[in-house]
């Protein structure tokens, strides 16, 4: 039952708590050995926490998953993996990740243990709700930035950051379930009841919001924000982040995709190129002065 049990963890999706390290980043301490090797310990406690936590939801979904066409595969849904394995694993990650958490810091515990309890709130409950679905979403990556700045205790961590996060977490969430809604149609409530609440035209003026609500926020950070370089170099970085936001928006609109945001970004090679050539440039802006 192993392998099918790191599958129901979906490694692949652990990539969304890279943003843990953002802190490390933009606080200019990612060449620090104490703050690197800390922010790497949260990133494997994120990645158990985000694991035990889609084997919740899978058990919980596991029916409406066996009429989805892809999630169908899926080791608890297919039936490779008893949900009774899965919930006691999660138990098991559940009762050691938090007292592991608060060795390494006691602030980026209380954010692990408010992270844990706000997935599977969500599992449960907050994904049945309207709108608070998609922000619940987006409050995970934010916890998981915010468990950064715990991590590396950053003190010139712009607070601009904390809303480029939430809008580009909202625009992934409203993307994905624009997603599910093309790709299932009529019958996209059996699937996640919550799709019932929305309609394509909705969601893509949500889209439009977030997206214009990023860009705007992002550019404000580059040239407002008191610990980057005086020269607003940063601001060079504007054309890279259009970019990525375009190609996304081509991919959901024109490709179809957008379903698993970890997917699409390593399989579509511009996108991914883009968001290289972003992570290296702000590297260079900050760290070469």
């Amino acid at each position: 039952m192993v392998l099918p049990l790191i599958k129901a963890m979906r490694p692949k999706q652990w990539l969304k708590n890279v943003f843990v390290f953002a802190a490390l980043v933009f606080d200019e301490k990612l060449f620090q050995p104490e703050p690197l090797v800390k922010t790497i310990f949260g990133f494997l406690i994120f990645c158990l926490l985000s694991g035990a936590v889609y084997l919740i939801n899978d058990v919980v979904d596991a029916e409406k998953d066996r009429r989805h066409p892809t999630k169908r595969f899926r080791p608890i849904a297919s039936g490779e993996l008893k949900p009774q394995v899965a919930i006691a694993v999660a138990a098991f990650i559940g009762v050691i990740a938090p007292p592991l958490s608060f060795l390494v810091d006691f602030y980026f515990g209380l954010i692990a243990v408010g992270y844990l309890a706000t997935m599977i709130a969500y599992c449960f409950w907050l994904k049945n709700i309207v709108i608070v679905d998609v922000f619940t979403v987006a409050a995970g990556f934010v916890l998981r930035v915010a468990a950064g700045v715990a991590l590396v205790q950053a003190e010139r961590f712009s607070p601009w950051l904390y809303i480029c996060t939430t809008l580009l977490a909202l625009f992934i969430s409203i993307s994905r379930r624009r997603h599910e809604m093309v790709l299932l149609k009529e019958s996209a409530n059996e699937h996640r009841a919550i799709l019932n609440e929305y309609n394509l035209r909705l969601l893509d003026e949500m889209i439009v919001i977030v997206t214009s609500s990023t860009i705007v926020a992002y550019s404000l950070y580059t040239f407002s924000a008191p610990n980057l370089p005086p020269n607003h170099t940063m601001m060079l970085t504007i054309p890279l982040v259009l970019y990525c936001l375009f190609r996304y928006l081509y991919l959901i609109h024109v490709r179809g995709e957008g379903g698993a945001p970890e997917e699409v970004i390593l399989k579509d090679m511009p996108l991914l190129g883009g968001l290289l050539l972003w992570g290296i440039a702000v590297i260079a802006i900050l760290y070469i002065q």
